[in-house]
């Protein structure tokens, strides 16, 4: 049976099946809608439900406490609707110019580490495809088994002829070993997308705050590199966490954007206290630097990315402590079920 799905404050309206979860008749119907992990982790896709009825799915606790639920949250990743819905979610938009997802196949061009547990994989992209995605955006990877995996693309939409992933190992995971110990250059491998709404609001003119943990770095890269191709005269302020200086595997390369982009700063924060590291910078949580930074972020948008532990903390403290509108905090959280990255 299919139901009816209004949306506000956008006025947005289009048909659901009740077996399907909103997010992905969403989708069909080229509604943008904002979400991340489609696995119920991240919380991007959380909307109120003011009329109607809908089977809240696996949504996960943490991201959808009891409290939220009785108030009438849903996340829409998970969410199914029982009857005609009324929701109210920020962000949606509707246009022809959205990019279904599609499936095709890649060639592995290079393979390179990047550090103990992170590999760079270059994917040839078909010469008779045309891949459109927008930076920050993230594809699957189709596994035999029916399994998915789930990866960033790091570079920017005007490189026409590879996508770049970085992938960390996972030890017992399904996917990742294999890349690290029997992946070899011209494998092939089967991928599908683009997904998710982690992209650059080119249309803003607000100063930019991200915030990365770990390989969460790789979104983020295509949307600093995005923004050189674009010539972004906004002030973009970085802050890269890892545990070890050896995490910020291409720490090299982020230094360097301060030359390529006006305004650019890039902050990296270490974690971890070991003797003998060598690290001079900051240390502790990556998004405790940020609130040390910035006493206002009324004026400002953020764009996450990393753990979800990572997300929800900075999620809170920015819009509870320093004023960041909700709406301003866009944010890709890497999980380890729907969206695995294992």
């Amino acid at each position: 049976m299919s139901f009816q799905i209004q949306l506000q404050p956008s006025g947005i309206t289009f048909a659901a099946d009740e077996n399907r979860p909103v997010l992905d008749s969403a989708i069909d119907a080229n509604v943008t809608l904002p979400y991340g992990c489609r696995g119920g982790f991240c919380g991007a896709c959380k909307g109120k439900v003011l009329q109607g009825q809908v089977d809240l799915g696996k949504a996960p606790e943490q991201s959808l406490p009891i409290s939220e639920r009785e108030a009438g949250f849903a996340l829409l990743c998970c969410a199914k609707p029982q009857s005609n819905l009324l929701v109210d979610i920020k962000g949606a938009s509707q246009t022809a110019a959205v990019v279904p997802p599609k499936q095709f196949p890649c060639r592995v061009n290079h393979l390179e580490r990047l550090a103990g547990d992170v590999m760079r994989v270059m994917l040839q992209l078909p010469a008779s495809e045309t891949f459109a995605f927008r930076a920050g955006q993230y594809i699957d990877i189709l596994l035999d088994n029916g399994l998915r995996r789930s990866f960033s693309i790091a570079n920017a939409p005007s490189v026409k002829s590879e996508l770049e992933l970085h992938i960390r190992l996972i030890p017992g995971g399904h996917f990742t070993p294999t890349v690290f110990d029997g992946m070899k250059p011209r494998d092939i491998l089967r991928v599908e997308g683009p997904f998710g709404t982690f992209w650059l609001r080119e249309e803003s003119l607000k100063p930019i705050v991200m915030l990365a943990g770990g390989t969460g770095f790789a979104p983020l890269k295509a949307l600093v590199e995005h923004a050189i191709h674009l010539g972004v005269k906004r002030p973009v302020t970085l802050y890269w966490g890892a545990r070890s200086p050896d995490g910020l595997y291409l720490h090299k390369l982020a230094q360097s954007w301060q030359s390529s982009l006006p305004h650019f700063r890039y902050i990296p924060v270490i974690s971890e206290s070991r003797q003998n590291d060598g690290w001079t910078g900051q240390r502790g949580l990556v998004h405790e630097a940020v609130l040390a930074d910035f006493a206002d972020l009324s004026q400002h948008e953020v764009y996450a990315c990393g753990a979800p532990p990572m997300i929800e903390a900075a999620r809170n403290s920015f819009t509870q402590q320093r004023g960041l509108p909700p709406e301003e905090f866009f944010s890709d959280a890497f999980t380890f079920a729907a969206r695995a990255h294992s």
